[in-house]
């Protein structure tokens, strides 16, 4: 199919031109429909979304490339999981209204849709993706805001989802504004990895719109140096130029970014186009996903490399996060100061 350049710098044709069946999928791995039979429970139960521009960015025909293995279904996704489970975050018992997470005293996350550009197959809330109840509506956002509204302990909102950039700019910019009403709301921050998987989406507009909402903060996720394109640095320099900082939330991920030169690259990398790595998340135990998850040991050395190798600009925390509240653990070794035993460390 032709191509032109103005589709395909236009993230609306990118979002309806994903890859969301196994007849696309099979012409783009150029293997007969039949290849990919063991696929169908798997796309059945978690669907199949690739927008055009991550494609490109891919090997589709090398099994172990790591930009294919976070987007590409396998069946390893319905098998069995050591301790794996939906909602490996528990986040369903802390929802005091539907789709809003108040997990912590003093902010909390709103879903405001199950849906992505790319479904990433680690994703920690994939349960969501067929859930029809979170394709946006503004009463269910108004229930969320009045939530919000009389629980005074809440300083800031997380908009999240699925990937809050992929709902109406209207929709979104009426959120923000209803959330940034409320006298007690500090801070407002966005959790998207459109940068990353359509930075198309990142506009001008988006940008002036976002700008409007400030102080807000922009969370995207790189797991990969490749992933850093001049589209993608784009996007990002153009919510920094909007005053809206953005810092990179990683996803540790066996096979794919789990060895001392990955990381550095990538860390490096998102140094160069002044995103600020933030978070390397242990991959959760989300169900059928016993294939990314790391070991933490390696985690741990590969953290310890870099902080002996690498700029601190450079080094985000390496955490586990726990169900319930419970935190975010970081994840490295003890450090001693010359000289002291092994009593006095901190």
């Amino acid at each position: 199919m032709e191509i032109s350049v103005t589709d395909w710098h236009d993230w609306r044709w990118q979002f309806r031109n994903r890859v969301r069946s196994l007849g696309h999928l099979a012409r783009e791995l150029k293997r007969p429909i039949s290849w990919l039979a063991p696929l169908k429970p798997v796309i059945r139960r978690y669907p199949l979304a690739i927008t055009p521009y991550y494609l490109s960015l891919l090997n589709a025909s090398d099994e172990s490339d790591p930009l294919r293995r976070q987007c590409f279904p396998d069946p390893r996704e319905l098998s069995f999981s050591l301790g794996g489970v939906p909602d490996p975050l528990d986040e369903e018992r802390t929802m005091p209204v539907p789709g809003l997470i108040h997990r912590y005293s003093d902010r909390c996350l709103a879903i405001v849709t199950g849906d992505c550009a790319v479904y990433c197959r680690h994703c920690n809330r994939k349960r969501m993706w067929r859930e029809k109840g979170l394709r946006g509506g503004r009463e269910r956002l108004q229930a969320m805001v009045e939530y919000v509204a009389r629980t005074p302990s809440v300083r800031e909102v997380i908009v999240s989802g699925g990937d809050p950039l992929v709902i109406s700019e209207g929709q979104l910019d009426w959120f923000l504004g209803a959330l940034r009403a409320i006298p007690h709301v500090e801070v407002l921050r966005i959790g998207s990895r459109a940068p990353v998987t359509l930075p198309m989406r990142i506009t001008p507009e988006l940008c002036a719109m976002l700008k409007r909402h400030r102080p807000l903060w922009f969370n995207t996720q790189f797991n990969h140096g490749r992933e850093i394109t001049a589209e993608s640095a784009r996007a990002c320099e153009m919510l920094l130029m909007s005053g809206i900082p953005v810092s990179n939330q990683s996803v540790l991920l066996r096979g794919i970014n789990d060895d001392y030169e990955t990381m550095r690259d990538l860390l490096c990398g998102l140094e160069r186009i002044s995103v600020r790595p933030y978070y390397l998340f242990q991959c959760d135990p989300v169900f059928g996903t016993d294939h990314f998850r790391a070991e933490i040991g390696n985690g741990v050395e590969i953290m310890e490399k870099l902080r002996r190798a690498i700029s601190g600009l450079c080094l985000p925390r390496y955490v586990l996060d726990c169900p319930g509240g419970g935190g975010k653990i970081p994840l490295q070794p003890c450090a001693f100061l010359p000289g002291m035993n092994g009593s006095q460390f901190f």
